[in-house]
Formats: structure tokens, C-alpha cells, sequence
């Protein structure tokens, strides 16, 4: 019925999230509200790392990407289940340092990682930094002489892989702005320099072909070419890879006719490709890491608002504004991505119009959705935008002075806040 397997309708007619009635949750906590679903995040943290147990022999981590998603409860949930974190700025690093996250199962990040960001993953001891470029790897290895430390570093490589996704969430390509490239030589030079570095130790190699991928084959075609990289390592240079991260960007269902494989069968396939290719090549099964952050965060997660207007436009459309929009929910004006919407209170009505969900920016493009199937929805209605929990509150922005929506946690029929509604004072608290 509904396109996440945590949303149900009680016996009031209205949406349920955990069991937990959205209506109610709107009443008590206002909206714009974001809502997660504790025990589906820890559901399929486990259904990664129990596959790698399965198919991989438990010889790999699965590192949750917080940028999807990024807060201390959050992170105090992905610890406790015994996963690993992917951070992408000191933002994400200081959130999962103060969580109390375990920093050594923590990858560190970014394309263009400033000297006060390595100084303090450094500090902090985060497991990994994954270089993205030779100018980085230069600048960590003067900062780690000086600090006395001695990292393990993954160098980002670009595969070269098409993943049929949106241009914008495309990054395995020679024409992106992440990693080294394979084609030029670029890669096997950083590499050569790396082993010869005395305060960097070269511990893997790293691939992440982009987000929102359905097919399984471009992951296969990807650990093919960096096995094949690292089986040229080995044999021109003599030092062995031990990790290999394939990062993530596994799809994930926003509508009712999106068909993602199930996350068992992308571990199943890639593992075996792993495996033998390493055979066939005659290097060492390497630890293998992977990055899933959307697939983790978003099925998780809905929005709440609250219907304002209801504009008919005869022959044109119907708009209907919510007390949200692009500051809260940007992936549509963004990538012109798609969601399912439902009227909470009206959630056993069939949807009997095709809308437009307008927001409340001072931008025409300030739309959550166009031609969206709902039920009749008038002033007053709870609207729930199903698969928010990715991109959306970590992406939220202050756009013409609006407050942040607050985060609420969902767990076994109760609720709790996990992160506050911005006040006022909170809009202006750094002006001066």
C-alpha cells in the first residue's frame, strides 16, 4: 500500500510510522516535523552487516554515510548496533565525537578537506582519511609529521563506471570533481608516492560510482576495475592493498513503481565478484568496506506538514501549500526528485486527485512535487511525504528566514525528540 514498510493506518483511518499515529505526532510536536523510525534504521543496519557476515565472511564493515542523515541520536543508534561511520566534514567528525561514537571505525571524507579538518580527524583518531587528491595527501603528511601520528589513509579513485543515475549524483566518472583517475595515470603515481611516505600508511584503495542506482551491475563492474588496480599495485610496486571500499548509492523505493534489488542480493553478487577476481588475479581477499547512507536513513522517514491554501487553477492544476518546502525538503528543486504523499488523516480515502504540493518560499520552484496522486486534502490536513529521512533535514537551510523543523525518533509506540525545533532566537543568534 504505502512504498515503506513501516507506515501503516490505525483504526482512526489515520497514518501510522512505528505504530505511532502522525496525526498525533503533528498535534504534539507541530510541523514541519520530521519523523524516524528507530527500529527500521536498526532493521537494515543489520540486514547489511548480517549480509556481510553471510556472503563475505564477515571479513568487512558496513560504514553508515552520515551525510544522509547526520545527528547525535543517530549516531548513538549506528554505534550501538556495532557499525562504522562516513564522515564528510568536521561538522559530521565533532557530531559523532561528541555522540560518543567509537572515532576509530570512522572514515573521514571530502574532496576538499581543509587543514583544520585533517588536524582534527587527526586528533580525534578517526580509522581512516580517504585522500582525494595529491595536494591533500602532501598537506596530511606534513600535519601528521608534525603531530606525531601516523594514519591510515584510502586513497578515492575514480573507476571510470557509467551508474545511469542523475548527473548531479554521478561521481565514479574521469569528469567529476572526486578521487583520482585510473585513465591518466594519475592514480598509480599517487599510489607509488604514498607507499614511500613515512608519516601515511597506504591501508586501501576507494570507489563510490554515485547515488540512487537500481542496477547491480555497475557495483560488479566497479570492484572488477579496482581489484584490477590493486592487482597492478601488488605487481609493479610489491605492496598489498588490504581494504577495499566500494562506497554506496544503492536505490531505494520513493515510488510504487521503483523495483530496488534487495540489499542481500547486491552483497551476494558483489562478494562473489570479489572473490573471484582475487583468485583469478592472485591477490589477497581484501577487508571490504561499504558506505550506505540513503538506503539506511530514508525509508526510515517521513515529513509531517500541515495544509494551508488550496488553490484550483481550472484546466491548469491544483495547488495545495503546506507550512514546509525547499528549506526542508530540497531534493525536488534540486534533482526534480519524485515522493509518494499522503493525507494522514485521510489515509484510507483513495487518492482521488493528481496536485501539485506547493511550499511556503518566496521562489515559484518551491514545490515538494508536481501532478501528485492524493486524497482530497483542504486547510487544516496533516500531509506525510513518505522516504525523507535522506537528504532533507541534512540538507535543510534557513531560506528566507524559516526555522528548522525539529527531528522526532519513533521506537516501539513511543516518541522522543531528537533534535529541537530553531526558535526565533535561534534564527538570529549569530547576527551581530
Amino acid at each position: 500500500m504505502f512504498v515503506s514498510e513501516n507506515l501503516g493506518v490505525n483504526s482512526a483511518g489515520n497514518l501510522t510510522i512505528g505504530g505511532v499515529d502522525t496525526v498525533e505526532l503533528a498535534k504534539e510536536y507541530g510541523t514541519p516535523l520530521y519523523v524516524m523510525d528507530e527500529q527500521l534504521i536498526r532493521k537494515t543496519l543489520r540486514r547489511f552487516h548480517d549480509s556481510m557476515k553471510k556472503y563475505y565472511d564477515g571479513k568487512g564493515e558496513v560504514h553508515y554515510a552520515s551525510k544522509a542523515f547526520s545527528c547525535m541520536e543517530m549516531c548513538r543508534v549506528v554505534a550501538s548496533e556495532g557499525d562504522g561511520l562516513d564522515a564528510v566534514s568536521i561538522g559530521e567528525l565533532y557530531t559523532a565525537y561528541k555522540a560518543g561514537f567509537p572515532m576509530d571505525k570512522v572514515g573521514f571524507h571530502g574532496n576538499n578537506k581543509t587543514d583544520e579538518e585533517l588536524s582534527f580527524a587527526l586528533k580525534v583518531g578517526v580509522g581512516h582519511i580517504i585522500v582525494d587528491n595529491i595536494s591533500e595527501l602532501h598537506r596530511l603528511e606534513a600535519i601528521a609529521a608534525e603531530m606525531n601520528v601516523k594514519p591510515d589513509i584510502m586513497f578515492r579513485i575514480k573507476p571510470g563506471i557509467d551508474a545511469h543515475t542523475h548527473d548531479f549524483v554521478k561521481t565514479g566518472q574521469i569528469d567529476s570533481k572526486f578521487g583520482f583517475a585510473l585513465e591518466t595515470g594519475e592514480a598509480f603515481e599517487a599510489v607509488k608516492e604514498a607507499v614511500n611516505c613515512k608519516n601515511v600508511n597506504l591501508s586501501g584503495l576507494h570507489c563510490h560510482i554515485g547515488s540512487q542506482i537500481f542496477d547491480i551491475a555497475p557495483f560488479e563492474e566497479a570492484a572488477k576495475v579496482m581489484l584490477g588496480f590493486i592487482a597492478k599495485i601488488k605487481n609493479e610496486l610489491g605492496f598489498e592493498i588490504k581494504g577495499l571500499n566500494l562506497g554506496g548509492g544503492f536505490g531505494i523505493k520513493y515510488l510504487e513503481e521503483h523495483d530496488p534489488a534487495p540489499f542481500e542480493v547486491y552483497l551476494e553478487r558483489v562478494s562473489s565478484v570479489v572473490k573471484a577476481e582475487c583468485a583469478r588475479l592472485n591477490i589477497e581477499l581484501p577487508k571490504m568496506f561499504i558506505e550506505p547512507g540513503r538506503s539506511i536513513a530514508a525509508p526510515a522517514g517521513i515529513t509531517l506538514y500541515t495544509v494551508g491554501a488550496r488553490k484550483e487553477i481550472p484546466n491548469i492544476r491544483t495547488y495545495i501549500s503546506v507550512d514546509g518546502g525547499m528549506a526542508d525538503s530540497p531534493r525536488y528543486i534540486l534533482y526534480g526528485s519524485e515522493y509518494e504523499a499522503i493525507v494522514a488523516n485521510k489515509a484510507n480515502d483513495d487518492r482521488t486527485e493528481k496536485v501539485t504540493i506547493a511550499g511556503k518560499c518566496c521562489e515559484s520552484g518551491d514545490l515538494i512535487g508536481e501532478n501528485m496522486p492524493l486524497q482530497h486534502a483542504e486547510s487544516g490536513d496533516i500531509i506525510a511525504v513518505c522516504a525523507t529521512g535522506a537528504y532533507n533535514y541534512s540538507m535543510s537551510s534557513n531560506y528566507n528566514r524559516l526555522q528548522k523543523p525539529a527531528v522526532v525518533f519513533v521506537n516501539e509506540g513511543k516518541s522522543r525528540i531528537a533534535v529541537k525545533r530553531e526558535t526565533l532566537d535561534d534564527i538570529i543568534r549569530n547576527d551581530i
